[in-house]
Formats: C-alpha cells, sequence, structure tokens
C-alpha cells in the first residue's frame, strides 16, 4: 500500500516508519499520553500500538501520519477508525515540545482536506478528554462544534464534529 504524503508550509505528512519509534514510545510512556490513551507501563504496550498505527493503514487505507519537521518526526495526525469505533475520527497529537506553534493545525487542516478529498469522507469527528482544553481549543480552531448527540466509547470524551466538506472548501 502507498501511504500519501502530504505536504503543508511547514510540514510533511507521512506514513510512520522505524526511525519514529523512540519517539512515539517515549511519549506513550510519559504522563503527556493521558488524554490520549496513556501512559503505558511497558514498551511493549506503546509497540503494539505504534505497529496498530502502520496497520491501520493497510486495513483501512487511511491511518495517522507521522508529521515530520525538517526530517524529524514531531507527532502523529490525521484518521483513526479502530474497531468498534462509532465514527471515523480525525486526531492528532505531538511529541512533547512541539505544541503551540501550529503544527497540529497546520497537519490536521491537510489531513481533514485528505479526508474529505481524496478519501471520500462525507463527515468526521474528532474524540476529546473532556481535561483536554488545548485539544478543544484546536478542534474549534479547526471550525468543529461540539456534538452531544454522538457517542464514544469513552464516557470521559466529548465529541467535536468537523464542519462538512462544502463548509472546508468555502
Amino acid at each position: 500500500m502507498m501511504i500519501p504524503v502530504l505536504h503543508t508550509e511547514r510540514l510533511t505528512l507521512r506514513g510512520p516508519e522505524a526511525r519514529d519509534w523512540p519517539a512515539f514510545r517515549d511519549y506513550f510512556l510519559s504522563p503527556r499520553s493521558h488524554f490520549t490513551g496513556g501512559p503505558y507501563e511497558t514498551p511493549k504496550q506503546a509497540w503494539t500500538l505504534f505497529a496498530a498505527e502502520i496497520g491501520h493503514w493497510y486495513i483501512h487505507g487511511f491511518g495517522m501520519w507521522s508529521v515530520d519537521l525538517d526530517g524529524t518526526a514531531i507527532g502523529l495526525v490525521g484518521c483513526w477508525y479502530p474497531d468498534g469505533w462509532p465514527e471515523r475520527e480525525i486526531g492528532w497529537l505531538l511529541w512533547d515540545g512541539y505544541e503551540g506553534q501550529g503544527y497540529a493545525l497546520e497537519a490536521a487542516q491537510a489531513a481533514r482536506a485528505q479526508c474529505y478529498g481524496p478519501f471520500g469522507w462525507d463527515t468526521a469527528v474528532s474524540y476529546i478528554h473532556r481535561d483536554n482544553a488545548r485539544s478543544i481549543a484546536l478542534a474549534e480552531r479547526l471550525g468543529c462544534v461540539r456534538d452531544t448527540a454522538a457517542i464514544h466509547p469513552n464516557p470521559d470524551a466529548l465529541v467535536y464534529r468537523h464542519p462538512a466538506p462544502q463548509e472546508v472548501a468555502a
């Protein structure tokens, strides 16, 4: 499978690669990952998720991109739809030290354009932990609105609905 490579003004979104593993592991073993499923107790648990990120592309034909800044992966942004998930999600996470610089916004806009364009999605959500103020603020900057009627498998999560494709293109 060929994972599409996306380019923004400052970033390259590419498929996850083996060289991304150390930063991914460190993120998911740290308290920073609290709002995104972690922290994990062992590297093996993080490895299983890293392998799932890669496998997701092969199962669904879409997935999370490594966000590359000048040859260094600084996080993941993209599509997530594991078994049992109510809806297709656009998600984001950045490694420590890269937040607050607009990278997540820039990457999420590119990922959403791919979802609503070549991937053919007609809707997308972002599932965000209710205490994750930075992620909620990003969703709102992306034009997402809280969807209280939508469900999520985690009772601590809020659902933010992305604007419809025609609203994003306008």
